[in-house]
């Protein structure tokens, strides 16, 4: 990525923690092919159908399993390690709710002072990260 495109996503970041939600490629002050670079470049993923933001880690455009409020505010993560990683990018404390895959049991997470409370939660993740890319979606 170049310095045009770095300075593009931050922008983009500022706007989906500002806003709760992901910009248009209007209101990011681009067009397609800036989303599309940035897209390429694995620095957000685009809808499959359309030059629309799904994900921008560890933020999700789309609703998920997995609801984080931290900073008086509130977003979806992609997973749960990006849902720990939201008050983390903030710096912020931050609560975690979601569900267990395997039995359905809500399960909910304090992040305070970037450790989990409580601290003896596991999660699995299914594919090793070198394969993370070849569907980011479903990883």
């Amino acid at each position: 990525m170049d310095e045009r495109d770095v300075e593009l996503r931050n922008r983009i970041y500022r706007w989906f923690v500002e806003h709760g939600r992901a910009p248009s490629a209007e209101e990011a002050g681009t067009d397609e092919a800036g989303l599309r670079r940035l897209h390429d470049a694995h620095a957000l993923v685009l809808e499959p159908d359309r030059p629309a933001i799904r994900m921008l880690n560890p933020f999700s455009a789309v609703p998920t399993a997995y609801r984080v409020e931290a900073g008086g505010r509130s977003w979806f993560g992609n997973c749960v390690w990006d849902a720990f990683g939201i008050p983390a990018a903030l710096g912020v404390d931050g609560h975690v709710a979601t569900t267990c895959l395997d039995c359905g049991e809500a399960l909910e997470a304090e992040l305070v002072d970037g450790r989990p409370e409580p601290d003896d939660l596991v999660a699995h993740i299914l594919l090793p990260a070198r394969r993370w890319w070849e569907d980011i979606v479903f990883t």
